[in-house]
């Protein structure tokens, strides 16, 4: 085992503490906002303004969308009202020829009497 170890033993010094000097704070002055207070409500009235045209543009939109949408069903309507028409119209020539009405004047027992026959004039 060895020698034994001495242990230095140093010894602090206390220094005196030097009294708190008081630092004057600096003062500060409140500063001022860049902004102005007219400027935000203006700013706000503006923001309100948009948003209120941004809103007014989507409802446009949409009833011309919707507009557009009647008009396409209004326009598929009249194309099938057509095709009707044209299929009545058809149907009328071919209902109303001299031999079908002739037939059918004599399957109800009618007969041709030129006495009592008028001629009505093309006017």
């Amino acid at each position: 085992m060895g020698l034994p170890q001495q242990r230095e033993h140093h010894t602090y010094i206390k220094q005196p503490v030097a009294p708190e000097q008081h630092i004057p704070k600096t003062v500060t002055k409140p500063r001022k906002s860049r902004i102005t207070k007219l400027e935000k409500i203006l700013m706000l009235v503006m923001t309100a303004t948009i948003a209120f045209i941004a809103v007014g543009n989507l409802n446009v939109q949409s009833s011309i969308n919707s507009t557009t949408v009647d008009i396409q069903k209004t326009e598929a309507d009249i194309v099938e009202v057509k095709k009707q028409n044209s299929e009545l119209s058809m149907e009328i020539s071919e209902l109303s020829t001299y031999d079908r009405i002739w037939k059918k004047a004599n399957a109800l027992g009618l007969k041709l009497n030129e006495k009592n026959m008028k001629v009505a004039s093309g006017q």
